[in-house]
């Protein structure tokens, strides 16, 4: 935020931060429309071919998705029979999915007790589901593409994504919400922006528990902060540093830290080591 007078200015990213910031919520919005198609599309699985996740899986692996291109219905599979469906994947030359997998499908196929009314406005709304669905990934692509582009423009992202465990998504995140880092004169004032300052929840007396002031540019819910707990997870499983800070904050003998306390805590230990990479490479450049 910038004061002027009595008025709040909000910060607006300039030049590549801008175009960064455009981009990363370019994709913000289409992993969401991704997710809203993968349930719509799940949902028809279930009433249609309820036995579909416990022979696929995941419906969005390569096979799975041609397989529901070409013969969505039990009656379909049915119809192809395992020599037809193992056919469909040799001719795409899948590796790991053959005879065996498409026995299990086409079996499951023949006792699948979904619905098989209106089979045909069925087969139109699941086609224009996957036309959807292909469409956004091809999209989610091109803004990948502009997001790694704008990102290699910014050394210090390459020091950063040097760390085990953080990825481009979670870099060029930070990049987008943050901007240009040399406004900030301290990590902690990231800190107060991400809502994850410290406060009291006290009055008169009583004395509450401390918790994250969770104020930013968003009282709900700040993507910074969500990027940031999201980043965390992959840190805590491949990290070795970051693994036993957690654990000495969480186990150390003077006051113990909850595993949600040591997230936090692991939150702005990231804040601290992005801000003093981004700052010295830009020291390094000046």
């Amino acid at each position: 935020m910038v004061l002027e007078g009595r008025y709040v200015y909000p910060y607006i990213p300039q030049g590549l931060y801008a175009e960064l910031r455009i981009a990363m919520n370019c994709r913000w919005r289409i992993r969401k429309e991704l997710a809203s198609l993968q349930n719509q599309i799940q949902r028809w699985l279930k009433i249609y071919f309820p036995e579909h996740s416990k022979v696929f899986g995941r419906f969005t692996g390569t096979g799975n998705m041609e397989l529901l291109h070409s013969a969505p219905f039990p009656s379909d599979l049915i119809s192809l029979g395992v020599e037809g469906i193992s056919g469909i994947w040799k001719q795409m030359k899948l590796c790991g999915i053959g005879r065996k997998r498409a026995q299990r499908i086409y079996e499951a196929a023949q006792t699948s007790v979904g619905c098989t009314t209106g089979m045909e406005a069925a087969r139109m709304k699941l086609q224009i589901l996957l036309e959807d669905y292909d469409a956004k990934l091809q999209q989610y692509e091109r803004v990948m593409q502009v997001v790694e582009n704008l990102s290699s423009r910014i050394s210090a992202v390459a020091e950063l994504l040097k760390i085990q465990g953080l990825g481009l998504v979670t870099v060029a995140g930070l990049f987008a919400e943050i901007g240009d880092i040399r406004r900030f004169e301290s990590p902690r004032q990231i800190q107060k922006l991400a809502g994850l300052s410290i406060t009291e929840n006290s009055s008169g007396k009583h004395k509450g528990p401390t918790e994250i002031s969770r104020r930013g540019r968003s009282r709900r819910r700040s993507r910074l902060r969500a990027i940031l707990f999201r980043a965390v997870i992959p840190l805590l499983a491949k990290n070795r540093e970051f693994q036993l800070l957690h654990r000495y904050y969480t186990t150390q003998q003077n006051n113990p830290l909850q595993k949600i306390q040591s997230i936090i805590a692991i939150c702005c230990k990231l804040l601290r080591v992005f801000y003093a990479l981004a700052i010295k490479d830009l020291c390094i450049q000046s």
